[in-house]
């Protein structure tokens, strides 16, 4: 009699097992569908969004009263970015370095701190350019016209690389944005101010 009740113990136990087994599997299945699926719709890692608010220069009147241009002038540029989030979590970005470009010559760079933008939301920042006027004087021949002109084309780039971490997938991502503009030396203010922008993975 012992012989037939092991026996069915031991199929009891084996079905058991069998039925563990299947059910863990299908929970493991399941939840990493349920993962993948939300991984590419509500957690998806999207881009994150740049844009120039504002830029404010200090100092034009000086460069414009100066004759001849002193090197020793004080000339900054002031620009405002905003970092717009659209995940679902916070995006993780490094220093954030700016350049000023004046004449095919850079004449101003800047770096601001590295921060975290958090889900959803924006962020803004304030980069201020120290401008080099012995690298404008470099080229005084077109600094000469300009200053005539009253009119001096620039242009400033931005550069933010970041990460953002959803579940296991992890994305870095490099965000830039050049923006030509005319410094205008009669209103002390920026004209023509066209900015581009490119993601890149």
């Amino acid at each position: 009699m012992d012989a037939p009740e092991s026996g069915t113990r031991r199929r009891k136990h084996r079905c058991t097992a069998v039925c563990c087994g299947v059910a863990t599997t299908v929970i493991i299945t399941v939840t990493a569908v349920v993962l993948i699926v939300l991984a590419f719709t509500v957690f998806r890692v999207r881009d994150p969004k740049i844009q120039m608010e504002s830029i404010q220069i200090d100092g034009l009147s000086s460069l414009t009263a100066a004759n001849p241009v002193d090197s020793n002038l004080n000339v900054t540029l002031s620009a405002r970015i905003a970092v717009k989030n659209p995940n679902a979590v916070s995006f993780k970005f490094d220093r954030t370095t700016t350049s000023l470009t004046y004449d095919g010559r850079v004449v101003g760079e800047a770096e601001a701190p590295s921060g975290n933008a958090r889900a959803r939301r924006t962020m803004r920042l304030t980069v201020t350019v120290n401008v080099m006027v012995r690298d404008l004087l470099a080229g005084a021949s077109s600094l000469s016209r300009d200053l005539i002109a009253r009119r001096m084309p620039a242009s400033m780039s931005t550069t933010i690389h970041g990460r953002a971490k959803v579940l296991i997938i992890k994305k870095s991502v490099t965000v830039r944005m050049n923006c030509s503009m005319v410094l205008n030396l009669s209103s002390q203010d920026i004209d023509d101010l066209d900015c581009n922008k490119k993601v890149s993975l």
